[in-house]
């Protein structure tokens, strides 16, 4: 099955490959003078530090096989205002842990693209848990929420947390409620959110509030730009580093609005990971689950590390080798490094 899985890639990056680019045999002299590629690259994406101008641009066609830009909002923020008001107080307020010092901004920082930079967070006792915490930002665009996709939306997401006895660690849902009703600003802001409710304070809405919050937090890049047509948003090298990404195969993977988010796929698809997480077998228990996750988004991935569920790649040069061996069964080159890490760059979000 590896095996197969394996050939569908190569098979599939080279077709976009020959689509993609009409210089195929001098980009490959190119990558084997530089040395970009160990053992050079049959994608003939490597090495492009020559090229200028359309030489290293993907045709529209094959950006919009793979990408698309973030919508202008996936809420209507006017109508939601004191939804959404409520959900960023919540978020942000450490009383919904069992001491008051935990809160969901803790360990998804919004001054922080949504993290907390560390490869594991530590709970409301100094506890860690067992994965890294990935960013609420453009989180709500995913297809299921957590490593293993166990919380079908950023709602559901977000009640985990509190009752998680090494996160948040409020005892039962009750105890929430009974907390939050005891804090008049609260009383106000349920009732003003849920005015069609006769008791608004209830556990199931400080999620329908936190995740219309996050639904807000999307974060537009200058591969946005880009993709609706402005030429001059990225420069040569983030070009460069597109093309070597989607021709590699990474796009693959890493598609869609997001960037990834949209689909599960086994850590160490073609050379093994080595790692004691088994994933979303946890979840489902099916044997094809083994060591499955959830293929995390590229968006503001070069300000999110430490990298992988498990946070154990400091940086995002580590991750870029790390994926293209495990996943792709290749060895990849500074040059390759390079250029794909600056066209993660721009995915960043823009002003910052």
């Amino acid at each position: 099955m590896k095996i197969l899985l394996f050939l569908a890639l190569i098979v599939s990056s080279y077709s976009y490959a020959q689509s993609g680019h009409d210089h195929q045999g001098e980009s490959q002299k190119k990558d084997d003078q530089h040395g970009n590629m160990h053992g050079g690259d049959h994608h003939g994406m490597g090495g492009m530090h020559g090229m200028h101008g359309g030489h290293h641009k993907l045709d529209k066609t094959t950006l919009k096989q793979f990408f698309e830009p973030l919508p202008a909002s996936i809420i209507d923020e006017k109508k939601n205002a004191a939804l959404i008001a409520l959900g960023k107080k919540l978020y942000l307020d450490p009383r919904l842990s069992i001491n008051d010092t935990i809160s969901c901004n803790s360990c998804h920082q919004l001054t922080n693209y949504g993290v907390d930079s560390q490869p594991t967070s530590p709970g409301h006792d100094g506890k860690r848990g067992g994965r890294n915490s990935p960013t609420t930002f453009n989180a709500a665009l995913h297809i299921a929420q957590f490593w293993d996709g166990r919380a079908k939306d950023v709602e559901e997401q977000a009640l985990g947390p509190i009752l998680n006895p090494i996160e948040m660690g409020m005892p039962n849902e009750a105890a929430v409620v009974d907390k939050l009703k005891k804090i008049d600003e609260y009383k106000a802001m349920f009732a003003e959110a849920f005015k069609d409710e006769k008791d608004p304070i209830q556990y199931k809405n400080v999620g329908k509030a936190i995740g219309a919050f996050e639904r807000t937090l999307l974060t537009p890049s200058r591969f946005d730009d880009y993709l609706k047509g402005d030429e001059n948003a990225l420069n040569d090298a983030e070009k460069r580093g597109l093309q070597k990404f989607v021709h590699m195969g990474c796009a693959n993977c890493h598609n869609g609005v997001a960037l990834g988010g949209n689909s599960y796929k086994k850590i160490g698809l073609v050379e093994p990971y080595k790692t004691s997480d088994v994933g979303r077998f946890a979840v489902t228990g099916l044997e094809t689950d083994k060591y499955v996750f959830k293929v995390p988004s590229l968006r503001n991935i070069a300000k999110t590390g430490p990298y992988f569920h498990d946070g154990s790649v400091k940086t995002l040069d580590e991750a870029i080798e790390e994926m293209a061996e495990h996943q792709l069964g290749r060895k990849v080159g500074p040059g390759f490094v390079e250029d794909v890490k600056a066209f993660l760059g721009s995915l960043t979000a823009k002003g910052n």
